[in-house]
């Protein structure tokens, strides 16, 4: 990806900064092992580590291998905690996080380091009056790393000199954002449009470009003038596998194949870009969304149900027998397809007829005629119409909550037979389905039950309907005692 020259001089003054930080107290750096970032000094801003409800400043650096948190002390600082995310094995998180007193989310200037190695998170807060640029900036960073090291894995770059020319790349993309940052400190820039791994990583098809850049790498050990690893070795910082590798005149010397991987690594990020653009428009008309609350939400959610709602008469009237005919059509329909076995076929019907009906609103320009959805806020209901109805709707939802828990209870009291009636009555029942299912084919077993639901909403299947059979039911049921619930306030249950 193309990026604009940095000047050298702020480039060169970020470089010699970070070369200056002392090493994380108590650990000494690997050979290929960088400085490419630090706060938490006295000369920067701070830099807060949460553990349970108690806070830490400290000093934090990253490396190109792993993240160092120094708690501090009166004058110096305690060993460094160290976060070792280059191991590619190991499941490494990190996210955006919120932190405040006694644990409640008021200030969202955290990140959260997450790993299979740690039993629980590491929560990094870069407090700062306005924005959460800081934490932006960290989260970026990091991730980068983590990113650089699971594209070395995961396409195996095994030689030294290959693996080194990424991870120069990186490097060097980390210290022009630096650099970036001191010259446009009034509007910072982006670090995606400096991070490698990170911006692929976000675009769509990201992956298929970091695939084709490492067929770009080529099959030699070879460097020519141009590449990250020399640039970074004028710049005083170099791998000591740079000493002994030869450097090429020019780019003549690489072989076709891999010159032909260049172009197909242009035109797979060209591709990228342009379907960035589209998902940045897609984001964008998503953004007004949300940002709506939970009653327009609700209004917008029963203005796009309008479709549903005049679908679901139409099956009413099928099942109430209101037109005979109709219903008998889709009552043979059924049983014909289930005896048959054409549900696969009945399935591909219906997506083509959904194919057709997109085609046709295609043809009919609907994009064009319906470029917005008109819902209106108005309503028929004086305040305190609104106010009962809403308080009315308040009361259904908890007497459908309270119903469902008390199913579940008396469904559980089944299982453990604390009822232990009702479970012989259900384990009978369920042994003897089980025998009919083992010795009926099921498709008799599904036309069965299309037949019985047709019948039972039929007027001759509502006059036979035995409703003394029904209050048995509705008896036996309400007779099941259900498990007590206690609730705590500790959490603690026995």
């Amino acid at each position: 990806m193309e990026m604009e020259p940095i000047p050298a001089l702020p480039l060169d003054m970020c470089i010699k900064y970070l070369q200056r930080q002392s090493s994380p107290t108590g650990v000494a750096l690997a050979e290929d092992e960088f400085i490419l970032h630090v706060e938490g000094t006295a000369k920067t801003q701070r830099v807060v580590r949460h553990i349970g409800q108690t806070s830490w400043p400290g000093r934090l650096t990253l490396t190109n291998r792993a993240l160092y948190f120094e708690a501090s002390k009166a004058v110096s600082y305690e060993d460094a905690l160290k976060l070792d995310i280059s191991r590619p094995d190991v499941d490494h998180r990190v996210n955006a996080g919120s932190t405040g007193p006694w644990g409640a989310p008021l200030f969202d200037k955290a990140m959260i380091y997450e790993s299979s190695q740690l039993s629980e998170p590491v929560v990094l807060e870069f407090p700062e009056l306005t924005g959460s640029t800081r934490r932006d900036h960290w989260l970026a960073l990091t991730k980068e790393v983590i990113f650089l090291h699971r594209f070395l894995s995961k396409f195996q770059i095994e030689p030294p000199l290959r693996a080194w020319e990424i991870q120069a790349r990186t490097i060097l993309g980390i210290f022009r954002l630096h650099a970036a940052r001191e010259m446009l400190r009034i509007s910072p820039p982006v670090p995606s449009s400096f991070l490698i791994f990170y911006l692929f990583d976000e675009l769509p098809k990201g992956d298929y470009v970091l695939e084709e850049l490492s067929n770009s790498l080529g099959g030699t050990d070879a460097m020519h003038p141009c590449s990250a690893t020399l640039i970074l070795k004028r710049l005083n910082i170099s791998h000591r596998i740079v000493e002994d590798a030869e450097v090429k005149e020019g780019l003549e010397g690489q072989a076709g194949g891999v010159a032909e991987s260049l172009v197909s690594l242009e035109t797979t990020i060209g591709q990228a870009r342009e379907e960035a653009k589209e998902l940045v428009e897609a984001k964008a008309s998503v953004e007004g969304l949300k940002e709506e609350g939970i009653a327009y939400s609700l209004l917008i959610l029963m203005e796009l149900l309008i479709p549903l709602n005049q679908v679901l008469p139409w099956f009413q009237r099928i099942l109430s027998w209101e037109n005979p005919l109709i219903t008998l059509a889709v009552l043979a329909l059924s049983m014909l397809i289930t005896y048959k076995e054409w549900i696969g076929c009945a399935l591909a019907t219906f997506l083509l007829l959904g194919v057709i009906e997109m085609l046709r609103a295609r043809h009919k320009k609907m994009a064009e005629k319906c470029k917005e959805i008109v819902v209106s806020t108005s309503s028929e209901q004086t305040t305190m119409e609104s106010i009962v109805s809403a308080q009315h709707g308040l009361n259904s939802f908890h007497a459908a909550v309270q119903k469902a828990n008390i199913a579940i209870l008396k469904i559980r009291s089944i299982v453990v037979s604390r009822a232990p009636k009702h479970a012989i009555s259900v384990m009978l029942v369920m042994a003897g389905a089980a025998v009919l299912l083992m010795v009926v084919p099921f498709k008799y077993v599904i036309m069965a039950t299309i037949l019985l639901f047709f019948a039972s909403n039929s007027k001759a299947g509502k006059s036979m309907s035995d409703e003394q059979g029904n209050r048995r039911l509705r008896e036996w049921w309400d007779s099941i005692p259900v498990i007590p619930v206690r609730i705590v306030s500790d959490g603690m249950t026995s």
